[in-house]
């Protein structure tokens, strides 16, 4: 039904940096692109610095040349992982980048918060994905906008168009010290998540790693007072989840 269409212009996009060995954004062995630009401003978010549409501009020809170099890295299920920013704000290039990676025998992953409109291009960069990490960031509409200045609906939209379309799904959230942290809102994200079909929910631990971003940009850091999250709450906190979730 959905079908990306050859127009002869090119498109490109602002990409902030690769990482060519990546090894939790997806199945195998990734080459992780990330590219810039995001309409939600989290309050927890550790990459501030791909908000605004900067770094280099990328051709998809260029990219996936680049790409290929490292296709003995990929024998075993690996691939190329799009992440941000928001990926899918990019979806006409990464249209563009799949017929390309198709004939070179790559596959491709989308990383996103789902923070977009379901248009007809984002539906084909999902249907051409190997595989969607889709992040929940919170199970009600009032927190989300509270914390992420966005739209609700949009990744709910993102994330029931994958499952019915039986797109592999994983799914994450952040765990935030004195946000989310606690047993009761596991159990939310376990009974939102039943909406959804997917093969794993992953909890990642708030981290303050990204916080001299936010001096370097000179923007406020909300929460610039709230440490890491221990490493054993988030331990237990992830076993409540997997006893509370139905994979597949």
């Amino acid at each position: 039904m959905y079908k990306f269409i050859k127009t002869g212009v090119m498109t490109m996009a602002n990409i902030h940096s690769f990482e060519s060995m990546a090894a939790l954004d997806g199945d195998g062995i990734r080459y992780a692109v990330f590219l810039t630009g995001c309409p939600l401003r989290c309050a927890y978010c550790h990459n501030p610095d791909t908000w605004q549409a900067s770094g280099t501009e990328w051709t998809s020809d260029e990219l996936v040349k680049k790409i290929a170099r490292y296709k003995p890295y990929f024998a075993k299920g690996g691939g190329v992982t799009f992440s941000g920013g928001e990926p899918l704000l990019h979806a006409s290039f990464i249209n563009e980048c799949a017929v390309r990676l198709k004939d070179e025998g790559i596959n491709y992953a989308i990383d996103t918060s789902g923070s977009v409109e379901l248009t007809d291009e984002v539906k084909v960069a999902l249907l051409g994905a190997d595989l969607v990490i889709l992040d929940i960031k919170f199970y009600d509409e009032q927190m989300y906008k509270q914390y992420t200045h966005g739209v609700f609906s949009r990744f709910v939209s993102i994330g029931k168009f994958c499952t019915d379309n039986n797109i592999r799904l994983w799914l994450r959230t952040v765990v935030v010290p004195g946000i989310n942290d606690t047993k009761e809102h596991i159990e939310r994200y376990a009974d939102f998540a039943s909406q959804f079909k997917f093969e794993k929910y992953e909890l990642l631990g708030f981290h303050t790693m990204g916080f001299f971003k936010y001096d370097n940009l000179g923007i406020d850091n909300p929460l610039e007072n709230t440490p890491a999250l221990d490493k054993d709450k988030l331990a237990e906190l992830q076993k409540l989840l997997n006893s509370k979730i139905s994979i597949g």
